[in-house]
């Protein structure tokens, strides 16, 4: 239901920017872990040069993937509710 001014309701809103917050929040913290997970593991490798070049690899990936695909899936929410509201018929 929109306000009288024909802007969202501030519950909306609210809902939208938990729901940002928490999924950075998760992004962060998951990358966090892998870094950690990371640097114990080459740690423990005591400079074996092949399995490390994989761990940090492995690692990276891990990191890009988690990071592509929050913000990917976060851009096309943000695109289809802003095709949802042009789209939809002002309400009275």
């Amino acid at each position: 239901m929109l306000n009288g001014d024909g802007s969202k309701p501030v519950r909306e809103l609210d809902l939208e920017r938990y729901r940002a917050r928490y999924g950075l929040t998760a992004v962060i913290m998951s990358n966090l872990a892998i870094v950690g997970v990371t640097i114990f593991g080459v740690w423990q490798l005591h400079g074996d040069k092949a399995v490390t070049v994989g761990v940090l690899t492995a690692a990276f990936t891990a990191v890009s993937s988690t990071t592509t695909a929050y913000l990917g899936i976060k851009a096309v929410s943000n695109t289809a509710r802003a095709m949802a509201r042009r789209e939809s018929p002002p309400r009275e």
